[in-house]
């Protein structure tokens, strides 16, 4: 799949994708467990576009500017007007 397919909403979504940038670390609040998670959003891009990719908690230290990713099983959301690409719990990420 590539990144200009995408569209929000759909599931079971396979891409390989360069990550092009990498935002800063932050920290919020689980809505389920009173509990902080970190969180990062990180720009992946193919030869036919870019999506923003997020990152949660271990899967942030695993991605670097640069990496070839591969996320199997991940989502799209659409967030503040603009389509993401999620991994979840079921999803998997691989780095090359």
């Amino acid at each position: 799949m590539k990144v200009k397919e995408l569209r929000d909403g759909m599931k079971r979504v396979s891409i390989e994708a360069e990550v092009t940038e990498k935002d800063e670390t932050r920290e919020v609040t689980s809505r389920f467990k009173d509990q902080a998670l970190k969180v990062a959003s990180a720009v992946i891009a193919d030869d036919t576009g870019t999506i923003k990719l997020t990152l949660w908690n271990e899967q942030i230290d695993q991605v670097s500017v640069g990496n070839t990713v591969k996320i199997e099983n991940g989502y799209v959301t659409s967030f503040r007007g603009e389509i993401q690409l999620n991994i979840g719990k079921y999803g998997k990420l691989t780095v090359e």
